[in-house]
């Protein structure tokens, strides 16, 4: 087993006033060579957005483009002719594919936004744009692992073109769980949310990251309440 520690604190950082920025992998203005991807996980930024503010319209290409809501609304549109809203418990997903433009902005004027924009590397490039969101039960993760993507439209949660399945746990204290790497190759990058928990025997705390490979499963222990999410991706561009 191999892992790779990304303490809270290590994360790049870029606050733009509107924009307050977090990123665990480079990104914009933040360039660490050890820390460019996790296999195919390449941006993991954990946004806030101040109330009515946004990013206007701009183009995406052969991405595999996530966005998990923490609190607020944020509101999407996009030049296929797509707009929603999305909030927690909400995940949205674009294959950018062969091109699309798109902009996010704060869908309520006198409160912040927050929220994860996650980046993954497709495993076929050139397909056709498209643009998914669904819901998901808050309940339907307490004390378990909820799946919310896959590669799949026939398997739970949202799909991409990537063998990459993301899960959501809301756990109590003292709650134990493993979990089986769904792919042999496969590795796992963890990243709490909210609370401590200890992942094969590494203690980990509010927004750290954990990325693990060489290895078929997890084990997973909150420590106190704890809000955790699993992004189960494959090790090879």
């Amino acid at each position: 087993m191999q892992t790779i520690l990304h303490p809270a604190n290590t994360r790049g950082h870029a606050n733009h006033g509107w924009l307050n920025s977090y990123h665990t992998f480079s990104f914009g203005g933040y360039s660490d060579p050890s820390r460019v991807h996790f296999g195919v996980l390449r941006v993991l930024n954990d946004d806030t957005v101040a109330g009515g503010k946004g990013f206007g319209a701009h183009p995406h290409d052969n991405m595999e483009i996530i966005s998990i809501p923490l609190s607020g609304a944020l509101e999407h549109q996009d030049n296929m002719g797509n707009r929603g809203i999305i909030r927690r418990g909400d995940v949205q997903v674009m294959s950018a594919g062969t091109g699309i433009a798109h902009s996010e902005k704060n869908h309520n004027p006198d409160q912040e936004v927050k929220f994860l924009q996650i980046w993954v590397f497709p495993n076929q490039r050139g397909v056709k744009p498209r643009y998914d969101q669904q819901t998901f039960r808050p309940e339907d993760r307490h004390n378990q692992l909820q799946q919310i993507l896959s590669p799949s439209p026939d398997d739970a949660g949202v799909w991409v073109h990537q063998d990459a399945w993301f899960s959501l746990g809301d756990f109590d204290a003292g709650f134990a769980t493993d979990y089986t790497i769904k792919k042999p190759g496969n590795g796992v990058y963890a990243f709490v949310l909210e609370g401590d928990v200890t992942i094969n025997g590494q203690a980990l705390h509010r927004r750290d990251g954990l990325g693990i490979w060489d290895t078929d499963s997890l084990s997973i222990q909150a420590d106190n309440s704890a809000q955790l999410l699993l992004m189960d991706v494959p090790m090879s561009l």
